[in-house]
């Protein structure tokens, strides 16, 4: 869920599923955020010569059970003894933070230094660069969620379900979501290399790819034989409302016998515009997704508009590169028996995280809910099951076949 605050008199409510959503643009998947909420307080800070400043106050609940002579114990002797000097305050600090979060055991939730939120920043201002392609972790393995189309990383021979074994000769096992897309985004121009494996190939591979500017059109469409209407939704970002009203009248005005709504590779984005998307098929006022927060509490958010797709018959198209606000998407329509979804299933990423921006530059995200269906299905770590299940082999892409769209396409006639 993504929250923006900006003045105490005005709220203005965003919801995103974004973060490896920035699309290695960016810093990772974010699955939903929280922007503008309660400060964390503390008086400890790094002053901009790098030293520490001030000191935190421990809770009282904490002095029973956690000795904080042993942080400075260890601090002080990194300082002192440490082979390769000097080391840097700055580091040794943000280093520390960063581990209370990553104690959490949860990729999706990070402290986010003065340098990863400024680019975090940049992002959300619509400044680009890097491969085009959502990463996320499944099993503990770095892997590709989708290439976005038109990009490096689909260029490049990307897929959704390669695992990255390295990025530039640098192990990914162990390695924080946060630190990998780090490590693989950068200035237009510059190369990156990946070591893929990929299904069904025997060994890994390295694969070069030549970073730049990412703009993706979210959405197009097109009719294709026998009266149907394909609507392909690439990402759930600022210019898809635009886009999606237009394709919405275009194919009003055939009056299609069926229409496809093509989710592949779709890593998300914003979780209001997957809402107004799904409104187009479920009724107003219905339950398109709830929150399931800390405790089992639960908010739902309902659809909006007209349903002006209600009475056409749909099919929507799903694969493992589907995740988020997709997810959202596929299953609200699935739930409702208002599409059949043919493919593959999809990732698994239902998980929402709150923002904050915090002193001297640095923020925090962490894991504040999950989403559920309107029948109360888990989406996270779950994914959506296709109705009708037809797979895409490395063979079929190889020759330009697609027997997805073409199950979905006979469903329709």
């Amino acid at each position: 869920m993504f929250y923006i605050q900006p003045k105490k008199s005005k709220v203005l409510r965003r919801f995103v599923t974004l973060y490896s959503i920035l699309i290695l643009i960016g810093i990772s998947f974010l699955g939903g955020l929280y922007i503008g909420g309660t400060k964390l307080q503390s008086k400890g800070a790094i002053t901009e010569g790098g030293s520490v400043k001030g000191k935190t106050e421990v809770p009282p609940y904490l002095l029973k059970d956690v000795d904080f002579d042993l942080f400075w114990d260890v601090w002080n002797t990194v300082k002192d003894q440490y082979l390769e000097q000097p080391v840097l305050d700055t580091e040794l600090f943000y280093g520390a933070v960063g581990g209370i979060v990553a104690s959490l055991g949860d990729p999706y939730s990070a402290f986010l230094d003065p340098e990863m939120t400024r680019k975090f920043a940049e992002e959300l201002s619509g400044t680009f660069e890097g491969i085009g392609a959502e990463i996320g972790i499944k099993r503990d393995q770095l892997v590709i969620i989708a290439p976005l189309p038109e990009t490096p990383a689909e260029r490049a021979g990307l897929r959704a379900g390669d695992r990255i074994f390295k990025i530039d000769e640098k192990d990914t096992i162990g390695m924080p979501l946060d630190v990998a897309v780090s490590n693989i985004r950068g200035q237009k121009g510059t190369t990156v290399t990946l070591k893929i494996l990929r299904n069904g190939w025997k060994e890994a591979k390295d694969i070069a790819i030549v970073r730049d500017t990412i703009n993706v059109k979210s959405v197009t469409w097109k009719e294709l034989q026998g009266g149907i209407a394909h609507i392909k939704v690439s990402y759930f970002n600022e210019t898809t409302p635009s886009l999606f009203e237009e394709a919405v009248q275009g194919v009003l005005a055939k009056n299609p016998k069926g229409i496809i709504l093509d989710l592949r590779n779709n890593p998300g984005g914003f979780f209001e515009v997957g809402i107004g998307v799904a409104s187009q098929w479920i009724p107003a006022q219905s339950t398109v997704v709830f929150q399931e927060y800390q405790g089992g509490r639960r908010e739902a958010f309902g659809a909006q508009g007209q349903a002006r797709f209600k009475e056409i018959p749909t099919a929507v198209l799903i694969n493992q590169g589907s995740a988020s606000a997709s997810e959202i998407v596929a299953g609200a329509l699935q739930d409702y028996k208002a599409a059949t979804l043919v493919g593959e299933k999809t990732f698994g990423k239902g998980s929402v995280q709150t923002y904050e921006q915090l002193r001297g530059g640095s923020s925090l995200k962490f894991t504040v809910a999950h989403w559920l269906t309107p029948l109360g299905r888990q989406i996270d770590k779950e994914g959506i099951a296709p109705d009708i299940e037809v797979k895409l082999t490395p063979e079929d892409y190889e020759n330009d076949k697609d027997p997805q769209l073409d199950k979905a396409v006979e469903l329709l006639k």
